[in-house]
């Protein structure tokens, strides 16, 4: 850590990262990539008063003034939180008139392993009598069949304003077609109801399907008031401090976009957090020398899995969020509930689980001593000697009696364990509960798991990640040089990135590739503009035409790279065989394909950040200080305990050892050795057998 220094230079860029137990935080000085990293608790009663904790906490550590700060980026789970807790806006919907049910007829799909004579579907998100049917049709080519019914518009819009209701989606048929309805729509609107906020699925999503469209219309129009009120929060804090640098906020796509555009696209910020952390992971694999990689963030309530193939994660249009689909682009992250602060419980027929409930940032773990009652994954570890006694360098203390009182009355008792392999038990369950989420991202999509890397990051990852590595036979974990705060590095080193869609159908064999280019043309002109009001040179703009395609009556469609060279529809299509049978194991060679969707990605980058290379200096700990450690299948072991800031580049740790940081612990196991790389990330090896001179620590002075 860089020693605190005061200087009134330009040039700090600072990152923050809003996570459900920690607010993590990074300031950079970006001429000389000198670095500092803090946590600070988050405030859920209102997250903006933890995030304004952190920049003054951190800017305090460096001994920066705040007006220095040329960027801050900003990752939120506010869009998410809202919609899995319910304390969205109260919205109103329009419709086209005939498809008022479309929100409760969705889909015929149930989720994942539910069962399809209990599973009950959820009540929509817009109270009946808030939705109105306007009549008024375009055609699926966009031509006008009949005219906007405007005097219904303005009914419905007083009704809105009588009742209340602030916050309007608006989703006619075929509007991505032909928005013009809606635009109209949206004009009479706020002409009746000039205090509202009107979304429209024409800006929002404008690609077929009305069900989908219709849902991320109104989870915009849902969450748009809150996210809306904590920007304009957020900006109301900083000014008054002296800080005039823009605010950017993390998009679900792995980009950021201006704070002003997210007022408007709220819901592309639905995974904002955990898309920082894959784009971290990505930049630390490429450091690392590595291309094909799984991220696992293991925050304090949540688990989030990526795979990263060649460079680049996976991107979908088909996520949800909650009980709803959500198919804007986002990053192709699975999220369960395990974490720091899963809590165990023992069931009435005796199976001890984990998760997903937990016990978040308040009360927390049993061991914070703040009112916590029943024992989490926290509490196992430290009870089993993996974690110390103290977190975030001293700041915040554990108390290990309480944690061993809960295991042992809660865990333990009922299920006639010791209170260590009760524990024990807690760390197992958690842990196959993440590889099933490692296997789902990597297996179920037809990729081994042994050819990739496991980059294990979060408060939590690195106490878990050799051991979900070993689980699934990968051979190699690469630990981040901080990996408590790895989310504010994605933020730091992230490009800004939009998206933009168009549904426009094309039938073989007569493909109209004029259309399609008309259609490119249109998309790309949309975004160089916002590129170029985003303030990237020419030179740094990157655009990616892409295309939905499907086989001809098939239900759903597969997003793949159009090749750069011209409309080459030939190597198009072999490039959607080829995927399709990656992920479904055959392809229809012979079988007609259609063009459904066509996409543009626009990215461009205005900052670059990259970790300096670990300094040699400083000589590593040849006798550690030593606790009792459990492991499974070894018990207890006398553990040597290293201070990461000690190990220099080549440093080599045999295990069993724990190395310890103030952002987070990296527990390397019996029969694995690790070792330092030239930016200080801890690669860790899986060996066949236990190794010889356990706690062992040679070369690689710092």
């Amino acid at each position: 850590m860089t020693p605190r220094r005061t200087t009134r230079a330009k040039g700090h860029a600072i990152g923050l990262d809003v996570g459900g137990t920690f607010t993590d935080v990074a300031l950079v000085h970006e001429a000389s990539g000198r670095l500092w990293i803090t946590k600070t608790p988050t405030t859920p009663h209102d997250p903006s008063a933890g995030f304004i904790t952190g920049i003054e906490k951190t800017l305090r550590l460096a001994g920066v003034e705040a007006a220095s700060l040329r960027h801050v980026l900003h990752g939120t789970t506010t869009a998410t939180n809202a919609i899995l807790e319910g304390k969205g806006a109260a919205i109103g919907f329009l419709t086209t008139a005939g498809f008022r049910d479309v929100l409760e007829i969705g889909r015929h799909d149930i989720p994942r392993r539910a069962n399809m004579f209990a599973w009950v579907k959820p009540a929509r998100p817009v109270s009946p009598e808030l939705i109105f049917e306007i009549a008024g049709r375009v055609a699926v080519d966009g031509e006008e069949l009949e005219p906007l019914d405007e005097p219904a518009v303005r009914a419905a819009a007083r009704r809105l304003r009588q009742a209340g209701v602030d916050s309007i989606a608006v989703c006619f048929l075929h509007s991505y077609a032909n928005p013009a309805h809606e635009q109209r729509a949206r004009a009479l609107l706020l002409e009746e109801h000039p205090g509202g906020a009107v979304s429209l699925s024409s800006e929002v999503l404008p690609v077929f399907r009305e069900f989908e469209r219709s849902m991320g219309t109104v989870l915009n129009a849902y969450v748009q008031p809150l996210i809306g009120r904590y920007i304009a929060r957020l900006l109301g804090e900083l000014r008054p401090r002296g800080i005039r640098a823009p605010l950017s906020i993390m998009k679900s796509n792995g980009g950021v976009i201006g704070a002003d555009v997210v007022r408007t696209q709220a819901i592309h910020t639905a995974l904002s957090g955990p898309a920082a952390g894959v784009i971290g992971a990505r930049r630390i694999g490429e450091a690392a020398g590595f291309d094909d990689l799984i991220s696992v963030d293991v925050g304090g309530t949540s688990a989030d899995v990526c795979l990263i193939r060649g460079g680049e994660a996976e991107v979908t249009t088909e996520g949800r969020v909650g009980a709803w689909p959500l198919h804007v682009p986002m990053i192709d992250i699975h999220t369960i509930g395990a974490g720091g602060g899963s809590i165990a419980r023992v069931t009435e027929d005796g199976t001890l689980t984990v998760g997903p409930e937990s016990a978040g940032a308040q009360p927390g773990p049993v061991c914070y001593g703040a009112g916590g009652e029943e024992p989490t994954v926290t509490d196992a570890h430290l009870v089993l000697g993996r974690i110390p006694s103290h977190l975030l360098g001293g700041e915040i203390a554990l108390d290990v009696e309480r944690a061993r009182r809960a295991i042992e009355e809660r865990v333990a008792r009922p299920l006639g364990l010791p209170l260590a392999a009760a524990a024990q038990g807690v760390l197992d369950i958690v842990n196959n509960n993440m590889v099933g989420a490692l296997r789902l991202v990597s297996v179920e999509r037809g990729y081994d798991p042994r050819d990739f890397v496991l980059v294990p990051f979060g408060g939590a990852g690195p106490l878990h990640g050799a051991e979900l590595a070993a689980l699934l036979g990968m051979r190699t974990v690469v630990v981040p040089r901080y990996p408590g705060v790895l989310s504010t590095f994605g933020l730091l080193g992230t490009e800004v990135r939009n998206d933009y869609a168009r549904t426009s159908l094309q039938k073989p064999p007569d493909y109209d590739l004029g259309a399609v280019a008309s259609v490119y043309a249109d998309l790309e002109g949309q975004a160089r503009a916002w590129l170029a009001a985003e303030g990237v040179a020419p030179s740094a703009r990157r655009l990616t035409r892409l295309a939905d395609l499907r086989y001809r009556h098939q239900g759903f469609e597969l997003t793949v790279p159009w090749p750069e060279r011209g409309l080459d529809v030939d190597a198009l299509l072999a490039r959607f065989h080829a995927r399709h049978r990656q992920l479904y194991t055959y392809a229809l060679a012979d079988a007609p394909v259609e063009i459904v969707t066509l996409r543009v990605a626009a990215a461009g980058r205005v900052r670059r950040f990259t970790l300096p290379p670990l300094a040699r200096r400083g000589a590593a700990a040849t006798r550690p200080p030593r606790r009792r450690v459990h492991f499974a299948g070894a018990g207890w072991t006398a553990c040597p305990c290293l201070d990461r800031e000690g190990l220099g580049v080549g440093g080599v740790v045999t295990g069993p050892a724990i190395v310890e940081q103030p952002d987070t612990t990296t527990v390397v196991p019996p029969g694995h050795r690790a070792r330092v790389d030239r930016v200080g990330n801890l690669v860790i090896h899986a060996r066949p057998s236990p190794l010889r001179g356990e706690g062992r620590v040679r070369g690689g002075s710092r």
